[in-house]
């Protein structure tokens, strides 16, 4: 009997391969899923893995090695284990399905006191088949039922007409329509169908997340995350805009985005075997530049004074328009955006956490790649944005990552030994470290004396873990033969740089509208790890206002929320432009306080210790 195979993951976790199996089919086969555009075929060059250990037939490809300048490096589909090997998929090869993604805000549309209204309206037509005595064209019988109805014309294209014909006789001519508000006719289901799916799609800088949605029920059938692949032309959004306009890189960028997304609809409608054609619908919430790039705008104006995009409202266009691999009329709805660095995202947040209907004053916070805030109550919104950095979702920081299996996400330091206690993300070894897990590093490292009021290293620490590295001294959290994990004095100063500017915002936010923090009522925090915060190291980072901690309340992801509302309900989407039209946006930028503000908040917790008695 062959002896079995095995794969070992760095991560501990071992999965079994077959003779002749990839590596990407046995890992997908138990749900660790890759990026892999092009099927497996080793022609994208997405599911770059790292085979550390262990024999394998490689077969090469123009994309396989060679341009990483890492020789460990393989594409998993065109890795053929013949014995046991050990693996790491770096995150940037990684599709994360049904992760630690917050969908709570997005299944109770009775919490907002809305109904389901799809964005494709739909009308019953129970028609007699056609006969020798009643011999006109499907077409016309099928505007003869809908005049019988009442219903308004519909238009009908080619697409349409060309799979009608199976569509009505397949479903003995007793069918929904479906068609967009413009009228035109979308598809032909039979009657008794159950189900129709949608899905509502956040585009962050970092990280683009997709839900999977059941249109007639409401319910959340799965959740996708992965890297958006942009990253590989740059952190954030300005280098990104450089890239599309004086690099020529705009249908790249595009590309990039569109692809990351149908890779992740991919995976989902496998896990679910739901054809592509059933998706009819999706939304779309990023924030400004996010939005535009994934349908072509030019983003240009949007870093050049007076930093004008090309769209705040968007039309409603169709989905072979964005290349997304669903119906190909399926209607796609964006989020509106405010400004130029205030977008859809932002609009998706203050709809989720409800404060535009409240007459109390309420703090918005989404801690992303882009700080951006949104002050007020039922009467007026005031909005500002600051450059944050992508820090805390693990770029820029040498063993950041994102929230998935392997991130240290909580560290607790004993003041006497020094000595860390880990939280691991799915337990085993880790990988890397998160953004709640930086927050809780450098607040512990903070009150236990091993850096000081500006986030320097003290040199009177008694541990070997206080070390010398190769972005000079660092804090070592973990240690094995194979791996280290750590935080580099220069990744404490852009996590400081970040949590500088988001308190600066707030604070300056709060006295142009000649209000103290004392008179917020409520602070919501949304982003990838919010929901995962721990208020009082936050705090003690100086980064969130020194307030009673029940005054804080975490959403979660609030962008892909505020999606899921718009896809869900009529109402949502009208009450989303509401509160767009609502936010008056200020450019921090031309304030001469804000400077002021952020150099103050550049030390633990702040210059001013009574802000944080």
């Amino acid at each position: 009997m062959p002896k079995e195979i095995n794969i070992t993951l760095s991560t501990g976790q071992s999965i079994p391969v077959s003779k002749g199996e990839s590596v990407l089919h046995a890992l997908r086969s138990h749900e660790v899923y890759l990026a892999a555009s092009c099927g497996g075929k080793g022609t994208c060059g997405k599911c770059r893995v790292r085979l550390l250990d262990g024999p394998a037939e490689i077969t090469p490809t123009g994309r396989n090695t060679g341009q990483t300048g890492d020789d460990k490096m393989v594409l998993a589909c065109q890795c053929f284990p013949t014995g046991d090997v050990t693996v790491d998929v770096p995150e940037s090869s990684r599709l994360a399905v049904g992760q630690r993604i917050a969908v709570e805000y997005t299944t109770e549309l009775g919490h907002y006191g809305a109904s389901i209204s799809p964005l494709l309206k739909r009308v019953g037509l129970k028609m007699q088949p056609p006969s020798l005595d009643d011999s006109i064209s499907d077409l016309e019988r099928i505007r003869r039922a809908l005049l019988a109805k009442g219903v308004e014309p519909i238009q009908f294209g080619p697409g349409f007409a060309a799979l009608m014909g199976k569509a009505l006789r397949q479903a003995s001519w007793d069918v929904n329509l479906a068609y967009d508000h413009k009228g035109r006719a979308v598809l032909l289901e039979p009657r008794a169908k159950e189900n129709a799916y949608g899905i509502a799609v956040d585009i962050g800088t970092t990280t683009v997340v997709l839900y999977l949605v059941n249109l007639l029920s409401g319910k959340v059938l799965d959740v996708g995350s992965t890297y958006n692949s942009q990253v590989r032309f740059g952190d954030d959004v300005i280098t990104r805009i450089v890239h599309a306009t004086e690099g020529g890189g705009l249908s790249a960028l595009r590309e990039a985005v569109v692809t990351d997304i149908n890779d992740m609809l991919g995976v989902l409608l496998d896990r679910h075997s739901i054809p592509p054609e059933l998706v009819e619908s999706a939304t779309i919430s990023g924030n400004t530049t996010m939005s535009q790039l994934f349908w072509g705008l030019d983003p240009g104006p949007i870093r050049e004074e007076p930093y004008i995009p090309a769209v705040n409202a968007y039309p409603l266009w169709r989905a072979v328009e964005a290349g997304l691999g669903i119906h190909p009329d399926a209607p796609v709805f964006t989020m509106p955006s405010v400004a130029s660095y205030v977008g859809g995202d932002i609009v998706s947040g203050v709809l989720a956490s409800r404060m535009h209907r409240s007459a109390e004053v309420s703090l918005f916070m989404d801690i992303g790649t882009n700080g951006e805030i949104a002050l007020g109550n039922e009467e007026w919104l005031v909005t500002a944005a600051c450059s944050a950095g992508p820090c805390f979702e693990g770029s820029g920081i040498r063993h950041g990552m994102r929230a998935t299996d392997g991130a240290i996400e909580e560290v607790k330091i004993n003041p006497s030994t020094l000595e860390p206690e880990l939280g691991v993300i799915g337990g085993g070894r880790p990988r890397g470290i998160c953004g709640t897990g930086m927050i809780d590093a450098i607040s512990e490292m903070f009150l236990t004396g091993i850096i000081d009021q500006r986030g320097k290293f003290a040199g009177d620490a008694d541990t070997w873990r206080l070390a010398d590295g190769p972005d000079g001294r660092e804090f070592v959290l973990y240690r094995d033969d194979d791996r280290q994990v750590s935080l580099a004095e220069v990744d404490l100063e852009n996590l400081i740089r970040a949590k500088a500017a988001m308190y600066a915002g707030v604070s300056l936010l709060a006295r142009e509208v000649g209000i103290g923090l004392e008179d917020i009522s409520k602070v919501y925090i949304a982003g990838g790890f919010g929901n995962y915060l721990d208020v009082q190291r936050t705090v003690v980072l100086g980064m969130l206002p020194d307030m009673p901690v029940e005054k804080f309340e975490f959403l979660g992801n609030t962008s892909a929320a505020g999606a899921y509302l718009a896809l869900m309900s009529a109402e949502m989407r009208d009450e989303v432009q509401k509160v767009a039209s609502m936010m008056t946006y200020i450019e921090l930028s031309v304030s001469n306080s804000f400077m002021d503000e952020y150099m103050s908040a550049m030390f633990l917790p702040h210059t001013d210790i009574a802000r944080f008695p």
